[in-house]
């Protein structure tokens, strides 16, 4: 059955100019037939670069928007419209006002997991791979990170000349992940070393052998001469380090950390959008127009 779709898949890509991005939590079978798969920047980068007209984005609703602000002239479809991110609605409303009143030079850094509405508030973007980067270029001394209060706590770590203001977001399912459970991961794989997302809380990044983005984890392993490794993000991930590295073990946290709006993306629901067009990523000209500053800012400064 799975063959069958992929194939249909591969045949309807050609019939309308169609290209397939995946992020890295979805499910396995879908990866296998995206024609490109990675983390929130890579896939902001490739979405402005792909030449197809349509692009057909597996991941959660706030990644479809980026793709559509960075490419207001192609068509983008995300096959599952209830695929959500809870931690990208988590700024309250009037946070961001209240803040740039009382900082005179504050600069509003908006992690990409984040509404299009957000980033229409923001100064510039960054994601778990370039925020320490980001956060360093920038001239302010004042910065007010959303959503995510983690990812805020681990860039003002690195970044101590700059006053990193946090905000009470957070993702679910890295929240979850606690000490106790690394450490009895730990103790059933004592040889394995901890590599952890920066959206997890401190204490767990605390007893991590390394920090990083779910790029960063991937390509860590990848270049590691040890072989055992205990993961602590989402089990999407698992399906590109078993790919690329057949010979090596990974485990994770007791209850493992699942992304249920990120499985809800379907082989079914990839040919139901390619053949129907439907659950087209549709942004007002405004707002498009707004949030599109604070993502190519990003790309500029990243580079």
């Amino acid at each position: 059955m799975d063959s069958r779709l992929a194939e249909k898949i591969q045949q309807l890509k050609k019939d309308k100019n169609a290209v397939i991005l995946a992020h890295y939590y979805v499910d396995g079978k879908v990866q296998a037939i995206a024609d490109f798969v990675g983390d929130s920047y890579y896939l902001a980068k490739v979405a402005k670069k792909v030449e197809q007209q349509t692009i057909v984005f597996c991941g959660v609703s706030f990644m479809g928007e980026s793709a559509k602000i960075l490419n207001p002239e192609k068509q983008v479809l995300l096959p599952d419209l209830t695929a959500d991110c809870e931690m990208a609605h988590m700024v309250k409303e009037g946070k961001i006002e209240q803040m740039r009143a009382q900082y005179k030079d504050l600069a509003v850094v908006c992690y990409i997991n984040s509404t299009a509405e957000l980033k229409t508030k923001s100064d510039v973007c960054v994601t778990s791979s370039n925020a320490v980067k980001i956060v360093k270029a920038l001239p302010n001394k004042n910065i007010f990170f959303i959503p995510d209060e983690n990812l805020g706590r681990f860039v003002k770590e690195q970044v101590p000349e700059k006053n990193v203001i946090l905000n009470d977001g957070f993702c679910p399912k890295h929240k979850v992940i606690t000490a106790k459970q690394v450490l009895d991961a730990k103790n059933a794989h004592p040889n394995a070393l901890v590599l952890t997302h920066p959206e997890c809380v401190k204490e767990v990044l605390d007893i991590s052998d390394y920090i990083g983005s779910t790029s960063g984890i991937i390509d860590y392993a990848k270049q590691s001469d040890k072989n055992e490794f205990i993961i602590c993000t989402e089990v999407g991930v698992l399906y590109q380090l078993q790919n690329d590295n057949p010979n090596k073990k990974f485990y994770f946290v007791d209850p493992c950390p699942v992304c249920s709006d990120m499985k809800k993306i379907t082989l079914e629901k990839i040919v139901n959008v390619l053949e129907t067009g439907e659950n087209s990523v549709e942004i007002d000209d405004l707002v498009r127009e707004l949030a599109l500053k604070p993502l190519d800012k990003m790309l500029e400064l990243a580079k």
